[in-house]
């Protein structure tokens, strides 16, 4: 069974000054691998005058096979993998992308990206320094942003003529399930099921419109 694991609630932002040097932490969930280098990639690209753009990320993956290099290792046995990033982009090795990634490591936090921005103020802090002030910027963000436990979902598309339409929306509506419907010739409903409840979630539709829901 998939298990429920630790996100950041949104995205966030914190920034602080130390000795001259501004630092500006961001961080935001994301859904896969191709997200968070997006998300690197955009933060690049808006502050690229910056002196540097430290990166890391924590992203969920479904098997050991992946692109984009990193570390992948196994999340707690259950068949699905981390997939672990970080770089310094120009400070000394071990100064700011590693810390980075540890407080999403120490926090347990997954399916998430951060980028810290630097624009130095003219003054070098030294690799404890930088270590201080780029583990600083993560933890401020992930406080700002909020750490929530999720549960991995997929989306389930139903699609029912009207007569049975009432009965899928009664049941979405019975279990809490966040969904959005649309009225057409017939009705289609996208619903964000939890991974674990997705097959028993298909057989009570099925019973309950004596098999007529068209189910994705």
């Amino acid at each position: 069974m998939s298990r429920s694991y630790r996100t950041v609630a949104k995205a966030a932002t914190a920034d602080f000054v130390v000795q001259g040097s501004e630092f500006i932490g961001r961080v935001r969930p994301v859904d896969s691998v191709d997200a968070a280098e997006s998300f690197v990639d955009a933060v690049s690209e808006e502050y690229a005058d910056a002196t540097h753009n430290v990166p890391a990320y924590r992203v969920r993956v479904g098997d050991e096979s992946g692109e984009n290099g990193g570390r992948t290792e196994d999340a707690a046995g259950t068949g699905h993998f981390l997939r672990e990033y970080s770089s310094d982009d120009g400070e000394p090795s071990g100064s700011a992308g590693k810390p980075a990634l540890n407080v999403l490591t120490q926090q347990e936090i997954e399916n998430c990206a951060v980028v810290v921005t630097r624009y130095y103020g003219g003054t070098n802090l030294g690799v404890g320094g930088l270590v201080r002030a780029y583990s600083r910027a993560v933890k401020e963000a992930v406080e700002a942003a909020g750490v929530i436990e999720e549960r991995p979902h997929e989306t389930v598309s139903i699609t029912v003529e009207y007569d049975d339409s009432g009965t899928v929306r009664g049941i979405l509506e019975s279990e809490g399930y966040e969904f959005e419907a649309d009225y057409q010739a017939d009705v289609s409903f996208d619903v964000r099921v939890p991974l674990e409840e997705a097959d028993a979630f298909r057989d009570r539709l099925r019973s309950a419109t004596s098999g007529r829901a068209d189910l994705e």
